[in-house]
């Protein structure tokens, strides 16, 4: 196993003074060390993680980190800044920075270490001595854990099994009374750095409050499941997560405390006193898929319980796993076109007729694989929406939900109710008290029973016919859809894929689009023609304006400029995403009216489309192709214009030069 940092991969003298700068100045340590083999492709997904929760800690620390299929090693490097860093911590800039780099498919092992380290961070003898080290070696041998004292003991075991540790220790430490005894649970998106920085904070209050505390750390280097004696003697329950707990009917019963991660890291001793207080209250909680409710009525958490926010989440979570099979089905079908031709969907089957020296039997087989893999996109997206709400049980019935959708013609629409319906309908099962002995059949045998039947009879006697019958109607509109309507659709559709480029409105936009494709019809071509032009534009208009102004742009935003060609070309909204986080007041409005523009011309010129995604690699496979690309060369061009005199106009006004430089450095280059 290589080593994760060395003495090169060290800045003991970090002279970047925003988050992208530094991040890019280590990770240029990481190019030039083998580490990472694209740059602007690696930053681009430090940027994606950035923009779903800042870094930066408590403490003077910024952990900028992602998975990303550009990083060959799983690699830290380390930066120290004399001035400070805004990393979006509460108390202000951070002076100790690492960026945490994980190949995508990274081994427990490496993992292990990486997380290791996270829990590191939150020990003040470890990052006193980061800060005090003048030798790039001997601050990466401390890194490493190399160094022999308090800073270095937790290297060789396990988060969960380190906070176990230190909770059992707190229960030696007070043998005269029964100490509190509190289960946590502690999670992150990415599952490196906050899953454990929270396991570690909150062992670190349990100790000084002499409470006996027990952690699960739900994260990339495993998921090792607390003993059911721990939770069974447990007083109360800590969730700190930013993803859904797992295998939540564990803790049914108890008072639990739900939160996001980042509170478990800041706020320990906060919500150890609220678990106390919970038990105090002889409060419990009925767990189901979505959060904890207690007795009383309060549902802890905070904003984490708004329904708004977790409806997102749901519909959100079916549509990232619907992606996959419209991008493989969709391309499939698509290429099947380009080969033998619209008539060859309805090709006889190749199990029954296949000539390998003939182009059209090739066709016919991809044309009958993608439209196979197409089958599926509303069963998972009803399933996985079920999933994002009610966990695993969910599963069978939101597929059966969805299946149905498709026999009663229900469509795309029909997905989205049959998928919520399962995740309510397990959510209300779960919230049913059961004898103990029970519970071990509940998930795999009992709920996926009673909430399939339940979900089937909804489905077909009381909301299937009248989603089917909206379905139609949205149908037969787009197909009807012409002069001024079609170009109203449009100019919708391009705002929202631009708005946020990739965000949820993005995706909602690109959904409903793909949705169409799975029944296609004239209108619903349209759509998804309309939609992939629009969503090309960001990137492009940022790499066209840096191009005939880059003075006007960072010697970073210039080199991203170059890299956006490539991605507005293919049709990967991101590459705009670095530019927007560096001036959003100028950049988001610029591209969201170039969106709107190209989106009304795409549905004015009548433009079709029959694959899910390509960008200009799909260009025979667009109708009317000419006056398609026109309708995206124009609103590059809008877009354009609009960045560049509104930047233009900032720099007129006074702003210094510098002050531009600084305000505008790039996310990811």
């Amino acid at each position: 196993m290589s080593e994760l940092i060395t003495a090169a991969l060290v800045d003991l003298d970090l002279s970047a003074e925003t988050k992208y700068d530094a991040a890019r100045s280590l990770a240029e340590r990481m190019v030039a060390g083998g580490r990472v083999s694209d740059l602007d492709g690696f930053l681009a997904d430090v940027a994606a993680r950035e923009v779903q929760m800042p870094t930066g800690l408590d403490g003077g620390i910024g952990i900028p980190h992602c998975r990303s299929e550009h990083v060959t090693a799983p690699t830290l490097a380390f930066g120290r800044s004399d001035r400070g860093i805004d990393f979006g911590a509460a108390d202000g800039p951070a002076d100790l920075i690492f960026l945490i780099a994980a190949p995508a498919g990274a081994d427990d092992d490496h993992l292990t270490i990486l997380s290791a380290l996270a829990r590191r961070l939150m020990d003040p003898a470890f990052t006193s001595a980061l800060r005090a080290e003048r030798a790039p070696a001997a601050a990466a041998a401390l890194i490493r854990g190399e160094e022999v004292g308090p800073a270095g003991s937790t290297s060789d075991a396990s988060p969960s099994e380190n906070a176990a540790a230190d909770g059992r220790a707190a229960d030696s430490a007070a043998p005269t009374d029964e100490p509190f005894r509190i289960v946590a649970v502690t999670s992150c998106p990415t599952g490196i750095a906050h899953t454990y920085m929270a396991a570690e904070s909150l062992a670190a209050a349990a100790r000084a409050e002499g409470v006996v505390l027990d952690v699960e750390t739900q994260g990339s280097a495993g998921f090792e499941r607390l003993d059911p004696g721990l939770i069974d003697a447990a007083d109360a329950v800590i969730w700190a997560h930013d993803v859904e707990v797992r295998e939540k009917a564990r803790f049914d019963g108890k008072p639990v405390v739900d939160t996001g991660v980042k509170a478990g890291i800041n706020r320990p001793a906060a919500l150890i006193a609220e678990a106390k207080r919970q038990a105090e209250r002889g409060a419990t909680s009925t767990v189901t898929g979505g959060s904890a409710q207690q007795d009383d009525g309060v549902t802890t958490g905070g904003d984490r319980a708004h329904f708004g926010i977790r409806l997102r989440t749901y519909l959100m979570s079916g549509v990232s796993y619907m992606v996959p099979f419209v991008a493989a089905g969709g391309l499939l079908i698509a290429l099947s076109f380009a080969i033998g031709g619209y008539e060859i969907a309805s090709a006889k089957s190749v199990a029954d007729h296949f000539v390998w020296g003939e182009a059209d039997s090739w066709a016919a087989l991809l044309n009958q694989i993608g439209t196979a893999a197409f089958a599926f996109l509303v069963p998972v997206l009803a399933g996985y929406i079920a999933y994002g709400m009610a966990d695993r049980p969910a599963l069978v019935p939101g597929f059966v939900g969805g299946a149905i959708a498709l026999t009663i013609n229900a469509g795309f629409l029909g997905g989205l109710a049959a998928g919520l319906l399962a995740g309510a309908v397990v959510m209300a099962i779960q919230r049913v008290k059961v004898h103990p002995t029970l519970r071990g059949i509940m998930p795999v045998l009992v709920i996926p029973l009673i909430a399939s039947v339940v979900v089937g009879f909804l489905m077909f006697i009381v909301v299937g016919k009248p989603i089917a019958s909206l379905q139609r109607a949205l149908t037969d509109g787009l197909n009807g859809l012409s002069g001024s309507n079609a170009i109203i659709l449009g100019i919708v559709l391009g705002l929202m894929m631009c708005f946020d480029m990739g965000g949820p409105l993005n995706k909602v936009a690109y959904a409903f689009a793909v949705g169409g494709l799975a029944d296609p019809t004239p209108g619903s071509l349209k759509v998804m023609a309309a939609v992939m032009a629009a969503g090309m534009v960001p990137p492009l208009a940022m790499a066209l304006a840096t191009t005939v102004r880059g003075r006007l742009f960072t010697k970073t935003e210039r080199e991203n400029g170059r890299a956006a060609w490539v991605l507005g070309a293919s049709f990967i909204s991101e590459g705009a995403i670095p530019f927007a986080a560096a001036d959003p007041l100028r950049v988001i409005p610029s591209v969201m009216a170039g969106g709107a523009v190209t989106g009304a011309l795409s549905m004015a010129f009548g433009c079709t489309l029959r694959a899910p995604h390509g960008g200009i690699f799909v260009v025979p496979l667009i109708g009317d192709p000419f006056l398609y690309l026109l309708a995206v060369a124009a609103g590059t061009a809008v877009a354009t214009a609009l960045v560049v005199l509104l930047k233009g106009v900032r720099k007129t006004v006074g702003a210094p030069a510098p002050a531009i430089e600084e305000s505008q450095i790039s996310v990811a280059a």
